[in-house]
């Protein structure tokens, strides 16, 4: 499965289905027995409908024209950069980035590619701002080549609330720079990892823009 450029992403059309059904539901039973006991479970089934809109929205992303720059995986806000080990390409510069579920939740490519490695490790659902988050949550990680030879791995792990990562591509797939890749429900957490030469071009705290905030200068 490949990801929709669709305004809304279609994993999110059963929840809508769903919510929208039962909002319909309670809304014409409360206008049909004028019944406040119904009306109170309409409004907020309708305000849980427009949430779950809201979290599975998929705006068209442009990455910025310098290629040389990788760029978020993740809209959300960084919680960490410095240095760290992963295993498959041991001593790194990591960024790490949280998704709250406000945030847009599709995951896209931080550089040009090819996938060499794709793995999954079954895990915990700490909060996944929490630093044991990287090391002992459920996650999903991919490992990129460039044309140059670098290698950048990122990593999709999933929350206290997140319980379901999505990852459309496998070794051997190309992926664009900003071109979607997967998502999580609901909440989660995406670390990069970066050759250690790299200098980070964020700071703990900002906000990033998936496909077009940039994390560093990869030569």
């Amino acid at each position: 499965m490949r990801p929709s450029k669709a305004l809304i992403t279609p994993e999110g059309y059963p929840f809508i289905a769903y919510s929208g059904g039962l909002f319909l539901f309670l809304a014409a039973g409360a206008v049909l027995l004028s019944s406040v006991a119904l009306a109170v479970p309409a409004v907020i089934t309708f305000a849980l409908l427009l949430f779950i809109i809201s979290f599975f929205r998929n705006p068209e992303r442009q990455p910025p024209a310098d290629t040389s720059l990788v760029v978020a995986p993740a809209d959300g806000t960084v919680v960490y950069v410095g240095p760290a080990t992963q295993e498959q390409l041991g001593e790194c510069l990591k960024i790490s980035i949280f998704m709250s579920v406000f945030n847009v939740h599709v995951n896209r490519a931080p550089v040009t590619g090819t996938v060499v490695e794709h793995f999954y490790k079954p895990g915990r659902f700490y909060d996944a701002r929490h630093a044991k988050a990287s090391s002992e949550n459920e996650q999903c990680g991919l490992v990129m080549e460039t044309a140059s030879g670098a290698k950048v791995a990122f990593v999709q792990i999933a929350g206290l609330i997140a319980r379901r990562i999505l990852c459309y591509v496998d070794a051997g797939d190309r992926l664009e720079r900003g071109e979607r890749y997967g998502m999580i429900r609901f909440g989660s957490r995406v670390d990069v990892y970066l050759p250690t030469a790299c200098e980070p071009m964020v700071a703990v705290g900002q906000t990033t823009t998936a496909g077009v905030t940039p994390l560093t200068t990869l030569l």
